[in-house]
């Protein structure tokens, strides 16, 4: 009898993570492409993170995502971080390599970007100026993006404004940083305006901040993709503003942990998002 190869395991390691909408897709890519393997949620608390890491290679784990809290930890405990990961201060996709070496990647930068290009495609960001709402790890995976693609300039605001000032020390002098109560007036003139933090999400609190200065040749985006349509982004639109919501920025962050996880790049459509939304 022929022994059977080991079929991949991949997962999403987060503390709560049963909200995850990651297993549907990659379940979803799985069986398009006809793959062997499994993508499962993985609750984890963060002090077994690390003796968690250890085991799931030894399990058949080929890779898993990380969200929500252990982004920061994983980097502390990989044995290869990209520069991405690195800068950004944060991981969101690990690769369990053959050598038995830890590989942690930061892929949210790039499905931001890939996001806007596909749903908006005449969006130049060279055009003017980013105001982002909000400094952790989302918003320095958006401003990395941001400076890499040619923003001019990156205001931020974030309701403690310490953390700004981090994100503008180690991101340099294309990043201004405005105080909360000013949050509305660093709209004047923004070409691009991203909502990284959890207001407007369901269960949080509203996003509050007005938009009166809000040009409307801007495209305005939100990472929150529960609610789909937040209010922040019907204001937007309201004011005859481009928006594109934030669940295709979690469709294409996931497409190159699964090519390396089960050998197939897999593609970001409309199938792709009904399947997530259906799930």
């Amino acid at each position: 009898m022929t022994e059977l190869a080991r079929i991949p395991l991949a997962g999403v390691i987060g503390h709560p993570i049963a909200h995850s909408r990651s297993p549907a897709l990659h379940g979803y890519w799985l069986q398009r492409y006809g793959l062997k393997g499994h993508y499962i949620p993985l609750d984890i608390a963060p002090q077994d993170l690390q003796q968690a890491l250890q085991l799931l290679p030894k399990l058949g784990f080929v890779g898993a995502n990380v969200t929500i809290p252990h982004k920061e930890a994983v980097l502390k405990l990989a044995d290869v971080v990209t520069d991405r990961a690195a800068l950004i201060g944060a991981a969101n996709t690990l690769i369990f390599r053959a050598d038995g070496r830890l590989h942690a990647d930061n892929t949210d930068g790039a499905g931001f970007i890939a996001n806007l290009r596909q749903n908006a495609p005449q969006w130049d960001p060279t055009s003017g100026p980013a105001a982002v709402f909000g400094a952790g790890g989302a918003a320095r995976a958006v401003v990395a993006a941001l400076i890499e693609v040619g923003a001019p300039e990156i205001r931020i605001v974030n309701r403690t404004r310490h953390r700004a000032e981090a994100l503008q020390s180690d991101f340099g002098s294309r990043v201004t940083v405005v105080d909360w109560v000013q949050a509305p007036s660093m709209l004047e003139g923004a070409a691009t305006v991203v909502n990284t933090t959890s207001l407007g999400m369901v269960g949080k609190s509203d996003f509050r901040v007005p938009l009166d200065a809000l040009e409307k040749s801007a495209l305005v985006t939100d990472l929150v993709y529960a609610p789909l349509q937040t209010q922040f982004l019907l204001d937007a639109a309201e004011k005859g503003c481009i928006t594109v919501d934030g669940l295709g920025m979690l469709l294409h962050q996931a497409a190159p942990g699964f090519e390396r996880w089960f050998g197939q790049r897999p593609e970001v459509d409309a199938a792709t998002r009904q399947a997530v939304l259906s799930a």
